[in-house]
């Protein structure tokens, strides 16, 4: 293995072109329109364009992909996480080239990645389970039947997703629908596949995982455990290892069934082993990661392993460097950097990273896909970088990460850094007796308010660029170019400028429901001429891979704008008019 192709985008996509360099082998990244300028294109040796912007036709791109590791000389392809990650197809067409696939085996991610086969695996195993459908439901219909006979809260969740999306909590019967359209449309989004299964749902439960490690040779390792209850519509926003309160007993539990799982599986490479962990100190399996997770970092500084360079090792049929489960070192908190507001319920807003200031001092790790001058697209995740804080203890980690936190600064796009800054006063998570937070912690009890960001998302698609010809030495090249740019070489700036308006626009008036975030329109939810109440849903916006659901301001009667299903629209844009 002597050249990775990085399959990915962001910060993960950097993080392995570091990796690659610290293991002696060389880096080819991928970059999509918005992503010309991005930094992983500049920290990778070598840099492919795959034109267009959206993923379907980028990072999702099979053909695109393999065509550049052939013309780049690439002989492996690691391919981060999210995208192609856990795509058995995609590893199977990565061996077929003659590559190297940097994961375990296409049958393997297959069997881990159908969460019902996943749960047979685990049954076999015996690691604890939750009741949960014998194999996708084909409808609304079937997933009601289960919340009868097995009660509620369910989830209904996408049998090939991750990453939190995919994944809808149902406590009212007359709920159902709407959750498994909702599950099926951000699966089908996300990962190509909207099949869904339905299990009971853990109230208030902790969200506790390993860290596995598996080799070709027989030996499988738990490298750690985390904990990421923190989270915001199922997507972990706080992680931390290892994993805080836990008795001997669970930590036992979940280190024996998470290599009983991975053995059983024949997995290989890194993965982790995910559960949910009642107040009462229930486990339940939940699934199997077959990929490297954003939080890994954080298992890193606690246990002093590279597990990417474990995955190059291990890909290259290599046995790992560990022969036993490290006792963790310290305690480390990874916090996620989002281009989200908390101020409107942690809306995305892509747009452009005027300033980027890390913190320094001890303890102190940045995985950054960003910096000053960077822009966050729409197209794609809000994850910018991430801050990880490493103690001696959980208490020294915590006061760390207040002063890390208090010292960043981040300027051009809203971001989650004022969620952090207040969480780290909460005593539910700071607490030296217990962790009080669970997976739906912020959205039942923490109750902190913020600011609206004084930064606004981007008024149109964030890294536009326009495509001109140009000579050079003879040969003609298509150059992509910035369109603030294109505008100022062919116009000199004027034209920019007497487009401006005499005076400023009117805003919409008290009756307009306005989308809150710039992406596509996927469904009406209130009919024309409909009368709503306050509350009510009247749409839903799909955002940088999640779902929005835009409620009614005010009751009244509904006037929709011509505005069809599949359309982008900007942020602010009036979508309706509620009158009395």
């Amino acid at each position: 293995m002597t050249k990775v192709l990085i399959a990915n985008r962001g910060e993960i996509a950097v993080r392995v072109a570091r990796a690659c360099r610290d293991h002696g082998i060389g880096s080819v990244a991928v970059y999509a329109d918005p992503d010309a300028d991005a930094m992983h294109v500049a920290v990778a040796d070598e840099a492919y364009h795959l034109p267009g912007s959206a993923s379907g036709d980028t990072y999702l791109d099979m053909d695109a992909l393999l065509s550049v590791a052939e013309r780049s000389g690439a002989d492996a392809v690691h391919p981060g996480y999210g995208f192609l990650s856990e795509n058995a197809d995609f590893a199977q067409r990565v061996i077929d080239a003659g590559l190297t696939w940097i994961g375990p085996a296409p049958q393997v991610i297959r069997d881990l990645g159908d969460k019902i086969t996943a749960r047979s695996i685990a049954q076999r195993a015996g690691a604890p389970l939750v009741p949960g459908s014998d194999g996708p439901v084909a409808s609304p219909a079937e997933a009601r039947a289960f919340a009868e006979e097995h009660g509620l809260p369910i989830a209904v969740k996408a049998a090939f997703g991750g990453g939190g999306r995919g994944i809808k909590v149902v406590r009212d019967l007359e709920e159902v629908e709407d959750a498994f359209a909702s599950a099926t449309r951000e699966a089908v989004a996300a990962f190509g596949r909207g099949e869904c299964f339905v299990e009971r749902f853990l109230d208030r439960p902790r969200h506790v995982e390993a860290q596995v490690l598996a080799d070709g040779h027989g030996t499988v390792v738990v490298v750690g455990t985390r904990d990421c209850s923190l989270q915001r519509r199922n997507q972990k926003l706080v992680e931390e290892a290892p994993a805080p309160f836990l008795t001997d007993e669970q930590r036992t539990r979940i280190h024996d069934s998470a290599r009983a799982i991975c053995a059983e599986a024949g997995y290989t490479g890194a993965g982790t082993v995910e559960y949910l962990v009642a107040p009462d100190g229930l486990i339940s399996f939940l699934e199997v990661n077959t990929r490297l997770q954003v939080e890994h970092p954080v298992t890193e500084e606690t246990t002093g392993v590279d597990l990417v360079r474990e995955q190059f090792r291990i890909a290259a049929g290599e046995p790992m460097s560990l022969a036993e489960d490290p006792a963790p070192h310290g305690h480390a908190f990874e916090f996620r950097l989002n281009a989200e507001d908390p101020a409107v319920g942690f809306l995305p807003s892509p747009g452009p990273v005027e300033h980027f200031e890390a913190p320094t001092g001890p303890g102190l790790r940045m995985d950054a896909g960003v910096r000053s001058g960077s822009v966050v697209p729409g197209e794609y995740d809000s994850l910018m970088a991430k801050l990880i804080v490493w103690g001696e203890d959980r208490p020294q980690a915590l006061r760390r990460a207040q002063d890390a936190l208090a010292e960043l600064r981040i300027e051009g796009v809203p971001t989650v850094v004022p969620f952090h800054r207040a969480v780290l006063e909460q005593d539910a998570f700071t607490s030296e007796d217990g962790l009080g937070v669970y997976t739906t912690w912020i959205e039942s009890e923490f109750a902190a308010e913020f600011e609206a960001s004084e930064h606004l998302a981007a008024a149109g698609p964030a890294g536009s660029r326009t495509q001109i010809t140009v000579d050079l030495d003879g040969r003609a090249v298509r150059l992509g170019l910035p369109d603030a740019l294109y505008a100022a070489l062919m116009h000199g700036g004027g034209a920019a400028a007497g487009a401006a308006a005499a005076g400023e626009p009117e805003g919409p008036g008290e009756d307009a429901v306005v989308a809150p975030v710039t992406g596509a329109l996927v469904a009406w939810k209130a009919e024309e001429g409909a009368v709503v109440g306050k509350g009510e849903p009247v749409a839903v916006l799909e955002a940088m891979k999640m779902e929005t659901v835009v409620r009614a301001h005010r009751s009244g009667t509904i006037t929709r704008q011509q505005i069809d299903e599949g359309a982008t629209v900007q942020r602010g844009q009036v979508l309706a008019t509620i009158t009395d």
